[in-house]
């Protein structure tokens, strides 16, 4: 945790200096927080029985701008983020094998998103590079066999099969009042797998984490 602490300041204050040059716009603090809606994505063995999820994510943000008119920011973000899937609650049938999958996996991370962002008239558009790092793994689940319950589940999972850091992007759009207050649009997407090699016998084979968030923030004017 040490280590990600150090990951998370380094990248906020990398993007404040680079940016330092650019007081006429300022930086502005925030914060923001919403919902989550998310799922697996990618080569998955049974991809049938994961939907979507519902979660939340919260946290702070900074502003930097580079224009005078405060038409191009760069905005660092730090945020808890809930992540994950629901089983479909559907029956299937894999080598002969009749099974129904229900409960949920919720996947705890902070997310550091570095997003260039474009504010004209109001309306917003941002993307950019995001690192995430997984806290924990909650698993709340019930799986039968021919009708048969063989697994019942309801507690943190061990994380040593599992990719724990993890980088991605983020894109959106939004609008932002003269104000500060905003409502925004995103979706987060990942490049690394979610599970190594042999986790749950390869049922997440090549799976990774989609993420569509809609957000409430406000920015602080700068002075």
């Amino acid at each position: 945790m040490k280590k990600t602490a150090f990951v998370l300041a380094t990248l906020l204050s990398a993007a404040a200096f680079a940016s330092s040059d650019a007081h006429a716009q300022g930086i502005r603090f925030g914060i923001k927080g919403g919902a989550n809606y998310s799922n697996l994505s990618g080569d998955l063995t049974n991809e049938d029985i994961y939907e979507n999820k519902f979660g939340a994510h919260g946290g702070v943000m900074l502003n930097i701008g580079l224009v005078d008119d405060g038409f191009l920011s760069v905005q660092p973000e730090v945020l808890f983020s809930q992540k994950g899937y629901k089983y479909a609650d559907d029956q299937f049938t894999f080598l002969g094998q009749s099974y129904t999958y229900k409960g949920t996996q919720t996947y705890n991370y902070i997310d550091v998103p570095l997003l260039l962002k474009i504010n004209t008239g109001g309306v917003f558009f941002e993307g950019g590079p995001q690192y995430s790092y997984l806290l924990k793994v909650k698993d709340e689940s019930e799986r039968t066999t021919n009708s048969t319950v063989f697994s019942k589940v309801q507690s943190e999972q061990n994380l040593d099969e599992v990719n724990r850091n993890e980088i991605g992007y983020a894109a959106g759009l939004g609008y932002q009042s003269d104000a500060g207050l905003l409502i925004g649009l995103r979706y987060n997407g990942s490049f690394t797998d979610f599970a190594k090699a042999g986790y749950r016998d390869d049922e997440l084979r090549n799976a990774r984490n989609q993420v569509f968030q809609v957000s409430l923030g406000y920015l602080i004017p700068s002075r």
